[in-house]
């Protein structure tokens, strides 16, 4: 599939995350596109894209495309771990930016029928509680969650970058899992020592959290394989 993906670029999370796209991609035979750890939240994300040296060949080219991938969390019940969804739009704010529609519809024709088209909410903070995420769906009318959609999307908004958004659910909207937003340091890299505080405090949403992390992991593995095998 990748002969008709011509994506120059996949723009993952730091850590397991981009771990996993990286893992699914060595799999895979012949040329791959350039995968780079991108820093979590809004505000660290536009200042690493800002910083970045200007590449004409690639990042600013007709028909150039970029892939946002990574987990989410679900606001709805039609969403749960381990499903994979592509994005209509990214909402923040009461501001909304949409994907590129041709190459996101490129992608669902490329993925397996289970793949959802829905639409997300960017936080800049961890949405982490069962009745803050039932509130959230309700009043932003999103299906997903994440922290960095809406900033790459306001980025190259402005451009003649095509982005697509591809994630994997990690967490429902039934449960709570570990507030993690004070273990995220202003340069949107994770502090372990205050992650493993927060873990340790709330056990039960830890273990929650790992068991629907790791399963969405290897889901974001797998569709990567699929959809950069030839």
């Amino acid at each position: 599939m990748s002969d008709f993906l011509p994506i120059n670029r996949i723009l993952v999370p730091q850590g397991a995350e981009y771990k996993a796209v990286c893992r699914g991609l060595s799999r895979v035979s012949g040329t791959t596109p350039t995968v780079m750890p991108i820093p979590v939240g809004i505000k660290p994300l536009t200042q690493y894209l800002q910083q970045l040296p200007e590449d004409k060949n690639s990042w600013n080219q007709p028909q150039s495309q970029v892939l946002v991938m990574g987990i989410c969390g679900s606001l709805s019940q039609r969403h749960s771990v381990g499903d994979i969804v592509l994005y209509q739009d990214c909402v923040y704010q009461g501001k909304l930016q949409e994907c590129d529609r041709t190459f996101t519809a490129q992608l669902q024709s490329a993925l397996p029928d289970k793949v959802s088209l829905v639409k997300s909410l960017t936080s800049d903070r961890v949405v982490w509680s069962a009745a803050q995420k039932c509130h959230l769906g309700k009043t932003s009318k999103a299906d997903v969650v994440d922290m960095e959609g809406f900033a790459a999307l306001e980025f190259f908004k402005n451009t003649q970058v095509a982005v697509a958004m591809l994630r994997v659910v990690s967490d429902d909207c039934h449960h709570d899992i570990p507030d993690l937003t004070s273990a995220i340091n202003s340069d949107g890299s994770l502090n372990p020592l205050l992650l493993a505080i927060k873990l340790l405090k709330q056990p039960l949403a830890a273990t929650r959290l790992i068991k629907g992390s790791l399963k969405a992991l290897k889901v974001l593995e797998q569709v990567t394989i699929s959809l950069f095998s030839s």
